[in-house]
């Protein structure tokens, strides 16, 4: 026979009177009915005693040969029971035999048997059974047959762990009872048989949250202990049994003594684990959950760090493919979230997904264990689009939370926290993207599970949580419909959440803080005076029970001060503002929590100084923390892609700083912010590419360190791939090792650079340039313009190599709202000219022989005051002329052929979009422009012309030349055909020169060999399709016939000789409307590549102008060689030839509108 079950008729025997089992059923064919081809099917066995409950029982019987059947289990009879009716059934359930036996007689001998009753006169069976007499004292059986219940038990308990199945937990608590009932007092198994009892006790109240069953399971669990004494193989694994269960208690009730009971066993149970001992790991994770839920109610650190301790050593020493390490990993990563929760560590939050990943793609499909493992998935990376506001985190915290709700039973005791969890998913998404759908499913999900969480005299410990997020929910709504309802709804249940959460748990300051913003969200609508004073009481409550160095001490802090400030507002109590500015200083210089929440703090500081004390030193210091914060948001664990990201919104802070600096006259302080915080990226890969030399010299393994780590971390800035819905877990996983590779290296950068400042005489190495740097290497040849244009005001900041401060000239007349509608006109009239956007034109516009340029109507029309000329009027009314005068400019006359002096404009905001260079009165008598007075540049920083000044170096004789590519016929893009005739012109020209030159086309030319030109050649010229991608920098590209020359690559590239590149192709330098200040083009892109200069366009260019310009441009750089006796190539020069050459171009055509958008596109950056 197989593993025996049984099907307990009585539990207890009657006093004087014995009881005994019937074992080994087995019914026999007798007939030979079947010989002739008549089957026969038995499935199950049913008894009823006489006697006795109405309810019969049942046995599974199965076909052990042909002709005979055996029972799966055996019967226990009681005391009191005089007869049995035994029913075999068929497996269509009709009755197919029936016997009645009289007990008294049959209980004492085994191997009875007899003839049954059969409902078909055909067919004869017999059954025969044997019998096992129990004491009425104490149930002595043979020790085999309390064996077979407990085994039966554990398989039984495996299988519903597997399944999930809640008959089976119920049958294999029937087994493990009767074994230990079976089991005489004293036995040696009796303390494991109870601790098994009390674990499948333990395994039902986890699913179905009946409090009895844990009650029992302890009871259990404490007799097992008590029971084996020191020594006892089974002690470790039944105090690790008794943690467990009071782990699961506390977390029901929150008791406290439970959880120090807990990990008391706990400790006991590791203790007496021999080293090597299969279940140390076990234990150790045990031990490591239980000082986890100590820390989840108590916020003590210490615990949390002794739990990841634990469950680290039990992942270690847990063997690849062991059924128990997914349940292990899933351990270690609850437990690495919830610290990075207390922390903010990056590093925590990346080890707890990697490990949460693990553990679910481990996990068979069907295992009971599945849905909280994706539902502790599903949180962690929630907790991370907390912290990074990366969309593809909440994304897939939604697609886990949902998998753990569909996997989870009706009626389990987890579906409440599943649903929970999903909900503040659902509303988490709704606060970034406003989808209307989202905060209705989290309202949803969190009141179901709010229903679903059991009601007790002493409440479930998980509902004030569950309260609090559906709280929060509606609050979120509240914000966005303004429906009154639905913040009273948020009140009352968060008021009911703290109401229940009992003191000393680290939950009630959660609660306090957002019953707190429920309170001030609903006095902002009514103007209730008591709404905002319990608002103020109750995150000042909240913010005095947040331990020091709590992540949530600044969220807290500046909430609290939005609070003082409201009711500042409404009633006038200076003391409210004083409360206020105190809070958001403390929050803005907190030494823990999210830098993204303490920049918010720094931010509300500043602007409630500029506000109401705009004099107030701490303005400099509130705008000095704010931007110091900004490298934190956008630093270089994250891709290029994300640091954009998170700078999108935060983009005019620098630009409000250097305002107010400017108004408290403060020009040197505006400088440096402006450096510090804008091309934020590009800075962060200059600082990878910056040289090592004089470090070498003290420390050759330092400097050898940091330059390696910054070739690896630029790699990874930039090639590391993004998550989406599609992908699978594997590619998922991969995904999340390559951003903890990733983080690892931006935290030994920063180690490095610590290191690296120790050193006297580098203590301010790669760390932001205070003012007197930034003008010590100024070029001498004219001055370095910044703009700075903000709400408040307009400045310019003249650098200039005479002076050791910057010249501050006011603009007056000048606004960001002019800048916005010059932009907006001159994006109109580019549109309707069609030089903007290639690819919204049709395929009319593809074939067009000019790059990006379609063909205008040659119809001449006067445009005295057209749009264009209104916009370049502007420019040079309240900008450029004011700067001009200010610096004492004048016209240079032209007869003379004196060249003007250099200037370089480097532009901020929306003004970055602007033509500054042509700026002017181009009708009338009184007609003059910038280039009347100037040669203009752009350079997207101060520190990308300083750079260049300081490290002044000749090139190799070998590498310096000019390489030059016409690509005119890219697939996929139009054909511009006038890029060969421009190549070949430039390229005879050089010849002519005896310049050293080489050139390549069309499909003799591939992305490698062009890369291998650009290590060979010091100057470039491309004549070809650029494609630029605001959203991946990195990834914008030159196109070519064999491919794309990705800028991603050329940044790769040691270009240790770069001089000048000529970028002959559309909108090189056009950037992105959201990231103004962090110059995302291509020519900027060229700069970083470490090209001393590059001529770009701001706009689409016709394929005739290009070609002038191109050729104009070199036919001045080789007439003016400093030796025309050498072979190399110099773009010394290249401001001024650009200057000319479009200067002769504009000799070709008039002054008309679309005559000034053909040649004003083409611009300088650098030296």
């Amino acid at each position: 026979m197989g593993q025996q079950n049984s099907s307990s008729l009585v539990t207890d025997a009657a006093p004087g009177r014995s009881q005994f089992l019937i074992t080994d059923i087995v019914f026999e064919r007798t007939d030979s009915t079947e010989d002739d081809g008549t089957p026969l099917s038995l499935t199950e066995l049913w008894v009823s005693e006489t006697p006795g409950s109405e309810e019969a029982k049942s046995l599974t019987v199965f076909n052990a040969s042909p002709g005979r059947w055996e029972a799966d289990g055996f019967i226990e009879i009681a005391a009191e029971t005089d007869a049995i009716d035994c029913i075999v059934k068929s497996d269509n359930g009709d009755d197919i035999g029936f016997m009645h036996l009289d007990v008294q007689g049959m209980h004492s001998e085994r191997g009875r048997g007899q003839i049954m009753g059969m409902c078909d006169e055909y067919t004869q069976l017999a059954m025969s059974w044997g019998c096992v007499e129990i004491s009425s004292k104490r149930k002595e059986v043979p020790d085999d047959v309390a064996d077979q219940f407990n085994n039966r038990g554990i398989e039984l308990s495996r299988s519903f762990e597997r399944t999930g199945d809640l008959s089976d937990l119920i049958d294999s608590i029937a087994m493990h009872q009767q074994a230990v009932d079976l089991t005489p007092d004293g036995h040696a198994d009796l303390p494991g048989r109870l601790s098994n009892l009390g674990n499948v006790f333990l395994s039902r109240f986890e699913r179905t949250g009946e409090l009895s069953d844990i009650v029992d399971a302890i009871s259990a669990q404490q007799k097992a202990v008590d029971l084996a004494s020191h020594g006892h193989p089974d002690l470790p694994g039944c105090l690790t049994n008794l943690g467990n269960a009071f782990q699961l208690r506390f977390k029901r009730t929150g008791e406290l003594s439970d959880i120090a009971d807990a990990i008391s066993a706990q400790q006991k149970a590791v203790d007496f684990t021999p080293p090597g001992h299969a279940d140390l790991p076990m234990r150790l994770n045990n031990l490591g959950n239980a000082f986890q839920s100590r820390f989840e109610r108590t916020g003590e650190l210490s615990d949390m760090v002794d739990a990841i301790s634990a469950q680290q050593k039990a992942v270690d020493l847990t063997p690849h493919g062991h059924a128990y390490l997914p349940s292990r990993l899933n351990s270690l990563g609850s437990s690495f979230k919830r610290r990075f929760e207390r922390t903010s560590e990056l590093s925590d939050i990346a080890d707890a997904i990697s490990a949460l990943q693990k553990a679910v793609d481990l996990t068979p499909h069907g295992h009971a264990d599945l849905p909280m493992e994706l539902n502790n998935l599903g949180n962690t990376f929630q907790s991370r689009f907390e912290r990074t506001g990366e969309l593809s985190d909440i994304v897939d915290a939604i697609s886990a939370l949902q998998k753990a709700v569909d996997l989870t039973p009706q009626g389990h005791a987890d579906l409440p926290a599943c649903l929970t969890n999903l909900g503040s998913s659902f509303q988490s998404r709704f606060k970034r993207t406003g989808g209307l759908s989202d905060i209705a499913d989290a309202i949803s999900a969190q009141q179901k599970a709010v229903d679903l969480t059991p009601q007790s005299p002493h409440g479930h410990a998980d509902l004030p949580p569950r309260l609090n997020n559906l709280g929060m929910s509606f609050q979120s709504r509240f914000e966005r419909t303004g429906e009154l309802s639905d913040i009273a709804d948020a009140i009352s249940a968060q008021q009911k959440a703290v109401n229940l959460t009992p003191h000393g748990h680290a939950d009630l300051p959660i609660c306090l803080n957002n019953l707190g913003i429920s309170f001030k969200r609903r006095f902002e609508r009514t103007s209730e005076h008591s709404d905002i004073a319990d608002a103020i009481s109750a995150q000042q409550k909240a913010v005095g029970l947040t331990p020091q160095g709590h992540a949530d001490i600044p969220a807290r802090l500046l909430n609290l001060a939005a609070s003082f400030l409201a009711r500042f507002t409404s009633f006038g109590n200076s003391e409210d503002l004083d409360e206020s500015l105190s809070h958001l200083k403390a929050a803005a210089i907190s030494i823990s929590g999210p830098p993204r929440v303490k920049l918010d703090a720094a931010k509300h500081w500043a602007r409630t100084l500029i506000r109401y004390h705009p004099q107030s030193l701490e303005v400099l210091l509130s705008f000095d923390t704010a931007l110091s914060l900004i490298t934190l948001i956008a630093g270089l664990e994250q891709t290029v892609r994300s640091r954009y990201t998170q700078l999108e919104d935060i983009s005019g802070l620098v630009l409000e700083a250097a305002a107010v600096a400017c108004a408290l006259d403060r020009a040197d302080k505006a400088l440096e912010w402006l450096e510090q915080g804008r091309c934020l990226v590009w800075s962060q890969l200059n600082n990878l590419r910056t040289p090592l030399d004089d470090l070498r010299v003290h420390n050759e393994d330092l400097a050898q360190d940091i330059a390696d780590v910054s070739e690896r971390l630029e790699t990874a800035g930039s090639s590391r791939g993004q998550s989406h819905v599609d992908m699978s877990l594997s590619e998922k996983m991969s995904l999340e090792d390559e951003a903890r590779a990733h983080l690892n290296l931006a935290k030994k950068w920063d180690e490095l650079l610590k290191r690296a400042r120790a050193i006297s005489g580098f203590e301010s190495f790669l760390m932001p340039s205070p003012c007197s740097t930034l003008m010590k290497y100024l070029s001498e040849s004219g001055p370095l313009i910044v703009i700075n244009i903000n709400g408040r005001r307009c400045d310019a900041l003249a650098l200039l190599a005479e002076l050791d401060d910057p010249l501050h000239i006011p603009l007056p007349n000048f606004s960001i709202q002019k800048a916005i509608e010059h932009r907006g006109t001159l994006t109109s009239q580019l549109r309707a000219c069609h030089l903007r956007n290639r690819e919204m034109e049709g395929p009319a516009a593809l074939m067009d022989k000019e790059r990006g340029l379609r063909p205008a109507p040659t119809k001449k029309r006067r445009i005295d005051d057209g749009p264009v000329h209104r916009v370049l009027r502007g420019l040079w009314e309240d900008v450029v002329k004011p700067i001009l005068d200010g610096l004492g400019f004048s016209i240079v006359d032209k007869s003379t052929g004196a060249v003007p002096p250099r200037l370089w404009w480097c532009p901020t905001g929306p003004l970055s979009f602007l033509p500054l260079h042509a700026a002017g009165i181009y009708q009338g008598s009184d007609s003059e422009c910038t280039s009347d007075y100037v040669v203009s540049s752009y350079t997207p920083t101060v520190t990308a012309i300083t750079d260049r000044v300081k490290s002044r170096h000749s090139f190799d004789g070998k590498e310096s030349g000019l390489f030059l590519t016409s690509q005119p016929n890219a697939p996929g893009a139009s054909p511009i055909p006038g890029t060969t005739k421009e190549v070949q012109a430039i390229f005879n020209r050089a010849k002519e020169s005896g310049v050293r030159v080489q050139k390549l086309e069309g499909d003799a030319m591939t992305v490698g060999e062009c890369l291998e030109r650009m290590q060979d050649f010091s100057s470039i010229h491309l004549a070809c399709h650029g494609s630029q991608n605001a959203a991946e920098p990195l990834q914008s590209r030159f196109l070519f016939h064999q491919g794309s020359l990705e800028l991603g690559t050329i940044l790769q590239s040691n270009l240790k000789n770069a001089d000048l590149a000529f970028l002959s192709a559309c909108q090189t330098s056009t950037g992105q409307e959201k990231l103004s200040d962090e110059a995302v083009h291509l020519a900027a892109g060229m700069l970083a590549a470490g090209y001393r200069r590059v001529v770009g366009t701001m706009w689409s260019i016709g394929d005739n102008p290009a070609q002038e310009v191109a050729t104009t441009f070199y036919e001045y750089l080789l007439a003016h060689r400093n030796d025309p006796s050498s072979a190399g190539f110099d773009g010394t020069h290249s401001a001024v030839a650009l200057h000319y050459a479009t200067q002769q171009l504009r000799l070709n055509l008039d002054n008309s509108e679309r005559s000034l958008l053909t040649w004003i596109p083409f611009i300088h950056f650098g030296l």
